[in-house]
């Protein structure tokens, strides 16, 4: 995730503009991205807090952003990737840090204080990336399968990123109070430890 926050700056001070910088990490991102399967059920985290946010962000990279090319040049794609990448930089860093058995207290508030701006920051270049893909997909008919065929079945991929754009309506909401629970949990447990005797 560095080397994608490295590409990202390296790009940015070439072109002089952060329009369409999606092409100068887009082969680190899908890399890291889909490797980060491997952490569901090794990460001391949930595994299903891990998988949902891991699936669904593979989904947006590959089933998205990788296959309407036309959304590719938005700056929505923009703001979930900084937001990924500067949230998957501190995690990472905590993690190795608490593995080491010496983790900086800067570390452990940034990893559960940054997500207050970060994961809205994220969930909004989602939506609004699948948001603009929605005509595209539409027009050419992208993964769709329509009847009459031989298996008897049909599937509007249109319509699912719909149905996707909704579920974050009661998942959002579930995961982030999830991360102010923690935050407090976790924070208030280190400011306890601090106190003088």
């Amino acid at each position: 995730w560095l080397v994608i926050a490295v590409g990202l700056v390296r790009a940015y001070l070439a072109k002089g503009s952060y329009h369409s910088l999606y092409y100068s990490i887009e082969k680190p991102l899908k890399f890291f991205q889909t490797g980060a399967l491997l952490e569901v059920g090794i990460v001391p985290s949930s595994v299903v807090l891990t998988a949902f946010q891991v699936m669904s962000r593979v989904f947006l990279t590959w089933a998205v952003t990788h296959s309407v090319k036309e959304v590719q040049t938005e700056d929505s794609v923009l703001l979930f990737v900084v937001a990924w990448t500067i949230t998957e930089i501190i995690r990472y860093s905590f993690y190795t840090f608490s593995l080491l058995n010496h983790l900086p207290y800067l570390i452990k508030w940034a990893r559960y204080t940054l997500f207050i701006v970060l994961y809205p920051m994220g969930v909004s270049g989602e939506l609004l990336t699948i948001y603009a893909a929605l005509p595209f997909v539409r027009q050419s008919g992208l993964y769709s399968i329509s009847l009459p065929n031989k298996y008897n079945f049909s599937f509007d991929y249109y319509t699912f990123l719909i149905l996707v754009m909704i579920s974050y309506i009661p998942i959002f909401p579930q995961l982030y109070f999830h991360m102010l629970h923690q935050r407090r949990k976790v924070l208030s447990h280190t400011e306890e430890h601090k106190k003088p005797e």
